[in-house]
């Protein structure tokens, strides 16, 4: 090591820090200035030689970039002193003649060019120590609330604020209210053809003047301070169905907040009071980024009620027949007609898992159906025109239509949305809209 360490200091000046990086991998705890310094002591005493200090600003290899480690601690802290935040992460663009310069001091005293660690690996530690010492925040490698980019050669150091996420669940107590915005198709949510207001939508740019999405998500990005938010939801309903019972999960995301310790409780009723009963939400929790992908992704079963039209008479006997058949049955459904056009066309195999009914008179009744995800309610009750096999139209012989339905449960399959895991500590302290089946 001492040769070593005599062939490193006679390439030219350098600092504690470009000394000992190459020896990073020894003697676990000491940083690298650290080790540096205890080179430069004991080549001295070894060669009986005046101790000299480290170069400090005039290193050859970092051109004295250690020197300012506190100064760009101080520069992060400051570009995101109006955001709240826990976790961070520090990352560094080195000028390439640096990498370059710390390449070359291997080569020149003969040892492997990846010994020890890399110059920007070392700043970026190094910055990330100050960094939390600064702010009183944790390191986090993975999702960090905030990442730093310090740009050596450009002098500026930069924040990206990663985007905060509240899980839930929403029911939808009004019809004709879609998911998400839902522009409209003709003026392409200008809200304007040509000069004139758009006659389809009256100017407004929307299908419908009201979504979940918006009488939702605007109330938790203006609570967080972000500057935009994204409504996710465990699939959705028609726009004229009611989601009704234990609500529909979702997760909205914000984007940039500036605030993150928010009162889950206080929001839930500042989204209640301004959705005024067409829509309420509960159960919402601060919860990790990987909600987003289980509330979209998790298999789910959906529980539904039917409010059912026949085009003929209908017994009590023949609608129970039907729906002992229908009820634990394999459903072929081909692309239904209403959703061909931005959907494949193809067969889609799913389970009826339980169905029941009540039979109103000769030609209403009430059908509830426990299905998989993504079993069309409507398309099971009617048939499509056979494009679904086998259907409650087609087991009695007469026209079937749905005139009403409710989704009364959206549940994980085989466990449960809310796994503890994916929600933050503090818990509760702290376009289109057409198909049944998502």
């Amino acid at each position: 090591m001492l040769d070593a360490a005599r062939a490193l200091l006679a390439t030219g000046p350098l600092c504690d820090h470009c000394l000992g990086r190459p020896f990073a991998e020894r003697s676990f705890g000491l940083g690298n200035d650290e080790r540096g310094h205890g080179l430069r002591v004991a080549v001295a005493l070894a060669d009986d030689d005046d101790f000299q200090q480290g170069a400090g600003g005039d290193c050859w290899v970092c051109e004295g970039v250690f020197e300012r480690l506190d100064e760009f601690a101080e520069r992060a802290a400051d570009v995101v002193e109006d955001y709240e935040f826990s976790t961070y992460q520090v990352g560094t663009r080195v000028p390439p003649l640096s990498e370059e310069n710390d390449r070359l001091l291997r080569e020149d005293a003969e040892l492997a060019t990846d010994v020890g660690e890399p110059l920007r690996k070392e700043l970026n530690r190094e910055v990330g120590k100050r960094v939390g010492r600064v702010t009183g925040t944790d390191v986090d490698f993975e999702r960090p609330h905030v990442q730093f980019l310090l740009d050596v050669d450009a002098d500026s150091v930069e924040a990206t604020v990663n985007s905060a996420h509240v899980y839930g669940r929403y029911r939808k107590l009004e019809r004709d209210i879609p998911q998400t915005e839902w522009p409209c198709s003709d003026c392409r949510g200008s809200g304007r053809q040509g000069s004139e207001p758009c006659d389809t939508c009256d100017g407004s740019g929307y299908l419908y003047p009201e979504s979940v999405e918006q009488l939702t998500a605007p109330v938790v990005e203006d609570v967080m301070e972000g500057v935009d938010s994204t409504f996710h939801g465990a699939g959705r309903e028609d726009v004229d169905a009611l989601m009704l019972g234990t609500g529909r999960p979702f997760v909205i995301e914000v984007d940039e907040p500036r605030r993150r310790a928010v009162d889950a409780e206080r929001l839930e009723a500042d989204i209640n009071a301004f959705a005024e009963g067409n829509v309420e939400v509960e159960g919402l929790r601060l919860c990790e980024h990987t909600m987003v992908e289980r509330v979209k992704e998790l298999n789910a079963t959906k529980r539904y009620r039917a409010s059912v039209e026949f085009g003929g008479d209908v017994t009590a006997d023949d609608l129970a027949d039907a729906v002992a058949d229908l009820d634990g049955a394999t459903i072929e459904q081909y692309t239904p007609n209403r959703v061909d056009h931005r959907r494949a066309s193809k067969t889609r195999t799913r389970v009826a898992h339980e169905v029941t009914s009540e039979l109103e008179d000769a030609r209403h009744a009430t059908v509830e159906v426990h299905g998989a995800g993504g079993l069309y309610i409507k398309e099971l009750i009617s048939g499509d025109e056979g494009r679904t096999e086998p259907s409650l139209a087609g087991l009695l012989g007469v026209e079937a239509t749905v005139t009403a339905l409710d989704v009364l449960a959206v549940e994980g399959g085989e466990e449960p949305f809310e796994r503890e895991e994916f929600f933050l500590a503090d818990g509760r302290d702290g376009a289109d809209g057409e198909d049944d089946e998502e």
